[in-house]
């Protein structure tokens, strides 16, 4: 009996920590949510402020809000590789980096239009019949 209970609890050690992994997914979507709500406030800050330049107070919102991410993103990462869960990590890594490159795109395409010139006025439309 005494051998089954060490193999026992041998195989329990082995096995990934579901609470830490599920602490960790919340702390991962936390961070997504906080850096797509950076993003959209430096997309309405930028529409609404004139020039299309950011108040040091929408900067440092900004830059807090992807810092405080950043943060809890390493440390949840940093969790899940001590716990040898290497499925949870990969797995957040990934949606993680590829909702966040898909926010960038967008604040970049954003930029993009924002900075071209509007279209010439009557240049388009329908002519009258002549």
């Amino acid at each position: 009996m005494h051998a089954l209970d060490l193999l026992a609890a041998a195989a329990a050690a082995e096995s990934p920590n579901l609470w830490g992994a599920l602490g960790c997914a919340v702390a991962y979507s936390a961070s997504l949510l906080a850096t797509l709500d950076a993003f959209a406030d430096l997309i309405l800050a930028r529409g609404d402020s004139p020039a299309g330049r950011l108040t040091p107070g929408i900067g440092m919102k900004f830059a807090s809000k992807l810092i405080a991410a950043a943060i809890a993103v390493v440390s949840a990462a940093i969790v899940l590789a001590l716990d040898d869960n290497w499925f949870a990590f990969t797995t957040l890594s990934v949606a993680f980096i590829v909702v966040v490159g898909i926010g960038v795109f967008v604040l970049l395409r954003h930029a993009k239009v924002a900075a071209s010139p509007p279209a010439a006025a009557g240049g388009g439309g329908i002519r009258p019949a002549s």
